[in-house]
């Protein structure tokens, strides 16, 4: 399991222990809940022995406890009915139309359906119903937890996006920074290189070595011009996408293994996009190195360029071992690897300048194990 499927793994165990927190957190509350729904049905039932014991009282009667228990009733929403649901009575109803007959045949019909109502009878023939509900307090209460999960979720969820917001950023830091110093490295030797080169020509030494010296010391001119241009917002210029394409191609046609294969099929009639061609080509090479990697033996390599109205498309496609369904979308992060040395930068930068910086894609568009996969990049078209 590499790097990053061991952090999903983490995130999921996370993610499981969060759910069950949450689980916990309503179990509890649920049954707090309940706890105090009983008591408040308790003090209901206290309120109705109260009200039948004043209905019942003569004047004799000492009233002080009776009236204290009604008058210590002050959230507990009550309807006080007879038999037939006339409305004799009511209590702490907190509501703009409680005094209108249909809201109180509403409310009643509610707390009917809801099952909250105690009969009470005053006299062998006189029964009321007393009708209530949970009271403003047990109701904020209910949605207290829900309330809760949802705000912590919220804080999670922000801090988890800025401390990722914050590592990528520092990570991008650290590879902006050590692709800078190994241009600045690299350019050193270069310059050695270079004035060697000019002493072997002064010296009369052999054409055919000279030039491909030169090709190669070109080339790591390239390969610092690609390097210092990471962390920084490269230029764009309109480039003819068919003839960097074939360039990039053919300087790896000449130095891929032979018994790969390395074809370009291109258009008759040049398309113009908006790139930094150092960047651009940087991004061909390393896919058609990838593919040349991915070939065991003998091969094909194709690349091809289209085009639409509005999008250039060029494909990159190996008849190599393809990539297993599960990793295809770990492809393009940082450190995902299948060679043995590689790094797992190659496909990382490759996305980060087609996307970042060329306001493209890149993307897997077809991988069979043991058959092959094509690559393929998509780029805003511009008229000529």
């Amino acid at each position: 399991m590499d790097f990053y499927g061991r952090k999903n793994l983490w995130k999921f165990f996370l993610f499981l222990f969060a759910i069950l927190i949450g689980l916990v957190t309503l179990f509890y509350t649920e049954s707090f809940l309940r706890d105090l729904r009983n008591e408040e049905v308790k003090k209901v039932n206290q309120w109705a022995n109260a009200m039948t014991f004043i209905q019942r009282a003569d004047d004799q009667t000492n009233l002080a406890l009776a009236i204290q228990i009604i008058q210590s009733n002050t959230t507990i929403p009550i309807i006080q009915t007879d038999a037939n649901d006339s409305v004799i009575n009511t209590n702490n109803l907190k509501h703009p139309r409680s005094n209108e007959a249909a809201f109180l045949r509403e409310k009643v019909q509610e707390m009917k359906e809801a099952g909250n109502f105690i009969e009470v009878n005053f006299a062998p023939n006189q029964k009321n119903i007393i009708y209530y509900e949970n009271s403003t307090l047990l109701t904020k209460l209910r949605f207290y937890p829900i309330v809760l999960l949802v705000v912590i979720s919220l804080f999670i969820l922000v801090a988890y996006f800025a401390f990722s917001g914050a590592r990528k950023a520092e990570q991008n830091q650290v590879w902006n920074g050590l692709a800078k110093e190994t241009a600045h490295q690299i350019g050193t030797p270069l310059s050695s290189l270079m004035g060697w080169l000019e002493l072997l020509k002064m010296q009369n030494g052999d054409p055919e070595m000279v030039r491909e010296m030169e090709k190669d010391i070109k080339r790591l001119e390239t390969i610092t011009n690609r390097f210092s241009k990471i962390g920084s917002q490269p230029a764009l210029q309109k480039t003819d996408m068919l003839l960097s394409t074939k360039q990039a191609v053919e300087y790896l046609r000449n130095r891929s293994p032979k018994k790969i294969d390395v074809n370009c099929y291109l258009p008759y009639e040049p398309v113009y996009a908006e790139v930094n061609l150092p960047l651009f080509e940087w991004v061909i090479e390393n896919l058609v190195r990838n593919a040349i990697d991915a070939i065991e033996g003998e091969g094909t390599i194709d690349v091809s360029l289209s085009s639409t109205d509005k999008n250039i498309q060029i494909d990159v496609k190996d008849t190599g071992k393809g990539i297993p369904a599960p990793k295809l979308n770990s492809v393009f992060r940082p450190g995902f690897s299948t060679k043995k040395r590689g790094w797992g930068l190659g496909l990382s930068l490759a996305k980060r300048i087609i996307e970042d910086y060329h306001r493209g894609r890149i993307f897997v568009a077809d991988s069979i194990v043991n058959e092959g996969t094509t690559f393929r990049i998509l780029l805003p078209r511009i008229s000529f």
